[in-house]
């Protein structure tokens, strides 16, 4: 689908030159975090973008890179789990990306192998950075984690408290989705009671599914509720079932971020 053509078109562009190298672009770092009292380990991916350059959220729209994390040359760790601070909503050019810009902690939320050990994390990420042109970048990363070291790391406790908030929190008190055929694919009219925002609200509509391409919503107050409408296609061309339950709306925008897990029938 779309998406895929625009990642093929950034990995067909050219190199930047000599006169501005990734290194100008883009820093890249792990902080290594603390210990938490559960066991697990908090770190974070440390990203420092030029001005004027941006990368992207786990859902950056039709012109963006989604990051893609290999964690392979890890040791005695057992999973890794990004937390996403609320992101930027970005137009050029008459398209919408999601994403982030300047400096960029995402949380990693890491199970141990061995809670009482150190422990290695290193890995690749896969990002998009752009300004005029979109190019794909590729990080290497790792850092010791320390048992011992359990203070935790200013940066990446604010960088948990920018995550959007929960529906509950946020006030939501009703979510319905209303799912109907579409050329191609399916068309979804999500219905969000919450509390009235400041109109300028953008939605970013998720499924669980990774090969079902979601459009950009249109999104929009009607009677007391937030409105967003989407269509949706497999990649592929095949017919596909939507289960509501893991529907994933995030608001942006407005007065506060919202994070919003599934809807009713």
């Amino acid at each position: 689908m779309i998406r895929k053509i625009l990642t093929l078109a950034a990995l067909l562009l050219p190199s930047i030159g000599a006169a501005e190298s990734y290194e100008n672009i883009v820093q890249a770092e792990l902080r290594p975090g603390w210990r938490m009292a559960d066991g697990s380990h908090m770190a974070a991916l440390h990203l420092q973008l030029a001005p004027g350059w941006k990368t992207y959220w786990r859902a950056p729209g039709d012109a963006g890179i989604p990051p893609q994390f290999q964690w392979t040359g890890a040791k005695d760790v057992k999973s890794v789990s990004v937390h996403w601070p609320a992101p930027q909503v970005f137009h050029q050019s008459g398209m919408r990306s999601v994403g982030y810009s300047g400096n960029v902690v995402l949380p990693l939320r890491i199970q141990m192998n061995k809670t009482g050990s150190n422990a290695q994390l290193k890995g690749t990420i896969n990002i998009g950075i752009c300004k005029d042109v979109c190019l794909p970048h590729r990080v290497r990363v790792k850092t010791v984690l320390s048992a011992d070291q359990t203070r935790p790391d200013p940066a990446i406790a604010a960088a948990l408290a920018d995550e959007p908030y929960n529906a509950k929190d946020a006030g939501v008190s009703k979510v319905s989705c209303v799912v109907s055929p579409a050329d191609g694919g399916l068309s979804l009219r999500a219905q969000i009671k919450m509390p009235k925002g400041t109109g300028r609200e953008e939605t970013v509509i998720e499924t669980a599914n990774p090969q079902i391409w979601v459009g950009e919503p249109r999104t929009w107050w009607e009677g007391g509720q937030l409105l967003a409408e989407a269509r949706m296609a497999h990649m592929d061309g095949n017919a596909f079932a939507l289960d509501r339950s893991r529907v994933r709306i995030t608001v942006l925008g407005g007065k506060m971020p919202v994070d919003i897990r599934g809807c009713d029938g």
